[in-house]
């Protein structure tokens, strides 16, 4: 499959299911989406990739406790964001995650990150997004979040709710399952509003990470 857009419709027809549950799985994350205004879109690519993932492991959610939030985030990776536009908290963050020794290549890595959003917003509903992508400059998965002071309203947000909590993923260009393991473990993770509560009234970056190491 190549990396031409796909519709609802059209997704449901290639997996032969519903469009609703193709709809549900979009509105809760669970497969790689996003929203061009109101509508959803998938990219053909990142379905396959996505199908691929869930065919050799089978046993995917149980399993989702294999994420080892240590050997991806450091505290020093973790940033409050005090951007109100999209583009400058992306940018921000892109700076941070482009710290870490896996990424060797951070100009390429903003740019991407920049695409990526521009083709489908990464926000999940919640207040939160996951931009995320995969490059041949990168080494390995590894990640940085960004709690955002001022809420960020041109997300194109599923639920119309601004954008606060933001984490950043980015992958080797051959890491599919991982990458997709990864970004599906932090949307149900975030899920808990408790988390996401005390992640926004946390005072440090170090508080912060304890909050995601130990929920």
């Amino acid at each position: 499959m190549g990396d031409d857009i796909l519709t609802i419709e059209e997704v449901a027809k290639y997996l032969r299911v519903s469009d609703r549950t193709v709809y549900d799985w979009a509105q809760k994350g669970e497969i790689p989406a996003g929203k061009i205004g109101t509508v959803w879109r998938f990219k053909k690519s990142e379905v396959e990739n996505w199908v691929n993932a869930r065919l050799s492991t089978p046993n995917l959610a149980n399993k989702e406790t294999q994420i080892q939030i240590k050997n991806i985030l450091s505290p020093d990776r973790i940033t409050f964001i005090n951007q109100s536009s999209k583009h400058d908290a992306l940018v921000q963050l892109s700076d941070v995650l482009a710290t870490a020794p896996q990424v060797k290549n951070a100009s390429e890595l903003t740019t991407e990150i920049l695409k990526r959003e521009e083709l489908m917003s990464t926000a999940i509903g919640r207040g939160i997004a996951i931009p995320h992508v995969r490059l041949s400059s990168v080494t390995d998965l590894v990640m940085a979040v960004g709690v955002c002071k001022k809420p960020i309203a041109d997300f194109q947000t599923l639920d119309d709710q601004p954008v606060n909590l933001l984490f950043m993923i980015a992958a080797a260009y051959n890491q599919h399952s991982y990458y997709l393991k990864t970004i599906s473990y932090f949307s149900g993770k975030l899920k808990q509003p408790d988390l996401r509560e005390s992640m926004l009234s946390a005072q440090t970056e170090m508080d912060i990470y304890n909050l995601l190491v130990r929920s």
